[in-house]
C-alpha cells in the first residue's frame, strides 16, 4: 500500500508505516485541490498538517483512498463529512502538543508584559533603554481564556501556578481547573479580563468570531493573543485598536492567509506595530510535540490498515476488536439504516460461514462492522459489496 505524506512529517511517522509495510512518497510542502488530485493516484493513506486543504473533490478523485492523518490538532482543512461518505476514515492529534502551545502562550505572555522584543530591538540598534514604564509582572493580573479545551484548561493550569488569576469562556459546559472562574459570556470575560487569549476549535461557525466589538470592548491597555485559528479574528480591527494604544500588546500566530511553504512571501496588516509578536503557525512545533504527533497519528493510519481500528477517529464510528490468529477480518462501513447487521449476518448464515467475532457501532448517518470468521468464501464480499447499504468493505 502507498502512503503520500505532505508538509513535511516527522522521520518517526515515516519509519513506523515504512515498518508497516508501505510505500512512502514524502514531500515538503502543501499541495493545492489540483496538485492535490493529481498525486493521489494509488494512494491509499494521506498525511497532512494544516495546510493541505482535503476537499469534497479531491476525495471523489481518490477511490483508493483508505484513511487520512492530520498530523496536526485541528481537522476543519479535511472535508469530514464527505470522508466518511466514501467510507475514509480521519485522525488527528488532539493532545500530543498541547503542552507545546500552552508554554509558547505563557512565554509570550510574559514578553508582551515586560515588552521585550521593543528592549530587545533597541538594543541591536545600540540604543540602551534600561527603564521599568511600561513592563509589568503577571502576577496577580486577570487571564481571560476563551475556549476551555484541552489547550485552555492546561494554560489556565499553568497561569495559575504563576500566580495569574484565571477566567474563562466556552460554549460548552466544562469543569473548572483550580480556581479558575467561569464567565457566562464572552461580554463578561472581556470586561474583567486584562489579557485574553483565544484558544478556539476550527469549526466554520467561528470565522469573524472576534472583530471591532469585542476589540472595544477589552480593557484599556490589554493584551491579546490568538493561538488557535486565523480566520477567527480581524486582524485589520486589531491593528488599529494597537495604533491607538487601546491594546497594549498582541501576539499571533495563526493567520487566515498562510505561505504554504518555508521562505514564501507573507504580509499581514500586524507587521511593523510595536510590541506585537507575530510567529509562523508554530504553536505546536516543538521537536517533542511533533514526535508525539507523528508516533500518535501513523500508529492510528497503522492499525486501521492492519486490524480496521477506528479509536478515536473524528469523523467515523471508533471500535476495536481483538484479532485471533488465523481469522479473516471484515471491516464494512455502511449506511446506518435498520436491518443491515442482520444482512450482514444473514449473508455469512447463507454461506455456512460462522462468526467468531463481531462488533458493530454507528455515528450519526455511518455504521461500522467488523467481523471475523475462520474462512471466506469467495461468495461473501461479493455480496456483501453488493447491499445498497455497503460504502466500502475491506478483507483483512
Amino acid at each position: 500500500m502507498k502512503a503520500l505524506l505532505l508538509e513535511t512529517i516527522h522521520p518517526l511517522a515515516v519509519d513506523l508505516l515504512t515498518e508497516a509495510g508501505f510505500d512512502i512518497e514524502s514531500r515538503s510542502g502543501a499541495l493545492d485541490e489540483d496538485e492535490l488530485i493529481e498525486a493521489l493516484p494509488g494512494t491509499h493513506l494521506l498525511g497532512i498538517r494544516s495546510k493541505t486543504e482535503v476537499t469534497r473533490r479531491v476525495l471523489e478523485s481518490a477511490p483508493e483512498l483508505e484513511a487520512i492523518g492530520a498530523f496536526c490538532i485541528g481537522t476543519n482543512q479535511i472535508d469530514l463529512a464527505a470522508a466518511a461518505e466514501r467510507g475514509v476514515v480521519a485522525f488527528n492529534a488532539p493532545f500530543s502538543n498541547t503542552r507545546s502551545v500552552v508554554e509558547l502562550a505563557t512565554a509570550e505572555i510574559i514578553t508582551m508584559a515586560r515588552r521585550l522584543t521593543e528592549k530587545d530591538t533597541a538594543l541591536h540598534h545600540g540604543i540602551w533603554d534600561k527603564q521599568a514604564s511600561g513592563s509589568h509582572e503577571i502576577r496577580g493580573r486577570r487571564l481571560g481564556i476563551v475556549g476551555y479545551g484541552n489547550i485552555g484548561s492546561q494554560l489556565s493550569v499553568v497561569a495559575e501556578a504563576l500566580g495569574m488569576q484565571v477566567f474563562f469562556y466556552d460554549t460548552a459546559d466544562k469543569l473548572a481547573m483550580g480556581n479558575a472562574k467561569r464567565c457566562s459570556s464572552l461580554g463578561e470575560l472581556l470586561d474583567i479580563a486584562e489579557v485574553v487569549t483565544l484558544h478556539v476549535d476550527g469549526r466554520a461557525g467561528n470565522a469573524g468570531f472576534f472583530g471591532p466589538e469585542q476589540f472595544a470592548r477589552m480593557r484599556a491597555r490589554s493584551l491579546f493573543l490568538n493561538l488557535s485559528r486565523g480566520f477567527v479574528v480581524d486582524y485589520d480591527a486589531l491593528a488599529e485598536q494597537l495604533r491607538s494604544g487601546h491594546i497594549a500588546g498582541a501576539a499571533v500566530d495563526v493567520f487566515p492567509d498562510e505561505p504554504k511553504k518555508r521562505g514564501d512571501a507573507f504580509s499581514s496588516p500586524l507587521q511593523k506595530i510595536p510590541n506585537v509578536i507575530l510567529t509562523p503557525h508554530i504553536g505546536g512545533s516543538t521537536e517533542e510535540a511533533q514526535e508525539d504527533i507523528g508516533r500518535f497519528v501513523a500508529t492510528k493510519l497503522r492499525d486501521f490498515v492492519q486490524n480496521g481500528t477506528t479509536t478515536l477517529s473524528v469523523n467515523l464510528p471508533s471500535l476495536a476488536l481483538p484479532q485471533r490468529p488465523g481469522d479473516r477480518r471484515l471491516v464494512l462501513f455502511h449506511v446506518n439504516t435498520p436491518g443491515v447487521l442482520a444482512q450482514v449476518n444473514r449473508v455469512f448464515a447463507d454461506n455456512g460461514v460462522n462468526i467468531e467475532g463481531q462488533v458493530l457501532n454507528t455515528l450519526g448517518h455511518n455504521g461500522y462492522v467488523v467481523t471475523d470468521v475462520a474462512e471466506l468464501p469467495d461468495a461473501v464480499p461479493a455480496r456483501l459489496r453488493s447491499m445498497p447499504e455497503t460504502i466500502k468493505l475491506r478483507v483483512i
